[in-house]
Order: C-alpha cells, then structure tokens, then sequence
C-alpha cells in the first residue's frame, strides 16, 4: 500500500518560493530547504525533484500569482490608462516599500540564472511577454478609447513600461532613496500623455 504525504505540497512549494525569494537560488542549499520545509530530503526529491526544478516549480507559482493580479487591475472595463497608470505606480511604490528587499522574483531570476540558465531564461521571457502583452492591449484599448494619441505605438510603449518596471525592482533592492525611484515612474507616465 502506497503511503500518504505527510505534509501538503501546495503549502510546501509556497515555502519554498518564500525561500529564494527572500535568498536566491545560489545562496538556498537544498540543506536549508529541507530545515526550511520540515520535510525530509527523499520526499522533497520525490515530490518536486532536484532545486532547480523546485526552484522553477517555485517561479510558476510565483507568475501564477502575480499573473491573476496584473490581468485583473489591467482588463478591468472603462478608461483604460488610469489602470496602466495604476499599475505601474504600484510597482514603484512595491519597489520602494518596506519588503523592497526580496524584489521581484522575476526579476531576481533574470539577474541571477538567465545568463547561463536556458529554462530559467525562457521562463523569464514568457512572463516579460505576457506582461508587454496585457500593457500593450490596455494601451491599445486607450488608444482607441481616444485616451492616448493615434500617432502613439502602443507595442512600444509597453516595452518602455515593461523595462522600466523590471528597472524599478533592481533600483529599489539597492537604493535607500525612494524618490529616485517615484521620479524616475512619473516622468515614464507623463510620456503616456
């Protein structure tokens, strides 16, 4: 007879993004997962495999969770610039707040593993083209809502937001002046007219 799980992988795995995310994948050992965890390394193999996947497995989640909320504040009906607005200045302030220094794990990920990671790197990529896509259709939707100039490309636009967000995070880790940060995302939007 199979035996049971003693513990819930689902609350696991949220652990174990709590955990590179706040260290990074270099700097967690599978040691400190498995003090982390409380779970014994055999089933830590057996139910998610080896660190990178575990780590992996931990960034989906993490997109998975962030991917509900962006959809959500940038698909809403109505104007759709203020939510474009909305949402980049959240990102300033989240890049300045208290937890700044976790940072982003997208972007912790694109800095540490996606130089010589190619799954790491092509995740990366996935989730900066879904992003770019939900800012461009929102733009798009400005555009033709008359709320952003005709002459304006909404592609590019988005691009310029989306690397400004990422810039926003690595920024924010490092700096203990958080205006650096507000300046820099007001003069961005103020380009969006």
């Amino acid at each position: 007879m199979a035996r049971t799980k003693e513990f819930d992988p689902d609350a696991a795995l949220q652990s174990a993004l709590e955990l590179f995310w706040r260290r990074g994948y270099e700097a967690t050992s599978m040691a400190d997962l498995v003090a982390h965890l409380g779970i014994g390394r055999a089933s830590l193999y057996a139910t998610f495999g080896s660190k990178h996947e575990l780590y992996l497995k931990a960034f989906d989640r993490y997109c998975e969770n962030s991917d509900a909320v962006l959809l959500r504040e940038l698909s809403r009906p109505g104007p759709a610039l203020p939510a474009v607005r909305a949402v980049i200045r959240r990102f300033a302030a989240e890049a300045t707040s208290e937890q700044r220094e976790c940072g982003c794990f997208v972007t912790n990920t694109a800095a540490e593993l996606a130089p010589h990671d190619p799954e790491a790197a092509r995740r990366v990529e996935q989730r900066w083209d879904y992003m770019e896509t939900l800012l461009g259709s929102a733009l798009t939707r400005a555009r033709a809502q008359g709320e952003l100039g005709a002459e304006r490309d909404p592609r590019a636009l988005a691009r310029m937001l989306l690397v400004l967000m990422q810039g926003m995070r690595v920024v924010g880790k490092a700096t203990r002046d958080p205006a650096r940060v507000r300046d820099a995302t007001e003069q961005a939007l103020a380009l969006l007219g």
